[in-house]
């Protein structure tokens, strides 16, 4: 790909991730930015430039957040549903290893097929 296009798909990563953190922190967690940023260990501003798009957190921070909001990594940074890592481990704690292991097997063939 283009360096170019990295970048802006970057930029535009960095902006949804950033309207993600605001959206917890305000109707999830119902915190102030002071309070919040205080929580992950970061300043009120820092955490004000990181939910306009213009920062990112580092990974001591998302492994708050992600502590705090009960949110994904994988969630916070990509958007992610978290529901999809949660009903998987429900179904997974069912299967003996020699099950899983098939069960690896089909997803790979399927990938594949979907790939096509």
């Amino acid at each position: 790909m283009n360096k170019n296009v990295d970048l802006i798909l970057e930029k535009e990563q960095q902006i949804l991730r950033g309207k993600r953190i605001k959206e917890i922190r305000e109707k999830e967690l119902r915190l102030s930015k002071t309070d919040l940023a205080k929580q992950i260990g970061i300043s009120s501003q820092f955490l004000g430039l990181v939910e306009a798009g213009k920062g990112n957190l580092v990974y001591r921070s998302i492994k708050r957040l992600r502590d705090l909001s009960g949110h994904s990594a994988d969630y916070i940074l990509y958007g992610l549903d978290d529901s999809v890592l949660d009903k998987t481990k429900k179904y997974l704690v069912e299967f003996d290893e020699n099950e899983l292991t098939k069960a690896l097997e089909l997803l790979k063939d399927l990938s594949i097929l979907l790939k096509k």
